[in-house]
């Protein structure tokens, strides 16, 4: 466990406390932009350890950034929030857990490319990237899960 601490790089930051995790990690963090792109090369590092396509990494951190965007966008700056990313045998498991249990993620029914669409492409977004993404309640907020297909065979133990 101490080698795969070497390989992930940590910001040296106050409010950001990753776990590791042996497919993946667990980051507590305060949104900021510096997290988030803490987070989305964290994600990228850990899954190309994995063996995880490049494919399935790009949409991961397009996700992490998506959800993590959404929860600002509820919440305010700084909100705490828990970033999970690990491989499983579907592929990648991206999950974002905030403390608004209220404000809950809805579609809209603008398609993507239309002209008076100004906002809430993101979620339309994630229906074409992981189309089964699913809210849960919690006792402490709401978890936003989704899956990112790739071949069960691209995510192999960490090098």
């Amino acid at each position: 466990m101490a080698e795969r601490r070497e390989q992930v790089p940590q910001p040296p930051t106050p409010g950001f406390y990753l776990r590791h995790r042996s497919r993946g990690f667990a980051a507590h963090v305060n949104a900021t932009g510096s997290h988030l792109r803490s987070l989305r090369e964290l994600t990228a590092k850990v899954l190309a350890d994995l063996g995880v396509d490049a494919d399935a990494v790009d949409t991961a951190q397009l996700v992490v950034s998506e959800l993590v965007g959404n929860a600002v966008r509820a919440c305010g700056d700084h909100v705490p929030v828990v970033v999970e990313v690990y491989a499983a045998s579907f592929g990648v498991a991206v999950n974002v857990h905030d403390p608004d249990p209220h404000t809950l993620p809805r579609r809209r029914g603008v398609p993507l490319d239309h002209a008076t669409a100004e906002s809430g492409r993101g979620l339309a977004l994630l229906d074409l990237l992981t189309p089964d993404w699913h809210v849960i309640r919690s006792s402490i907020g709401k978890q936003v899960r989704c899956r990112v297909a790739c071949p069960v065979s691209a995510a192999r133990e960490p090098r």
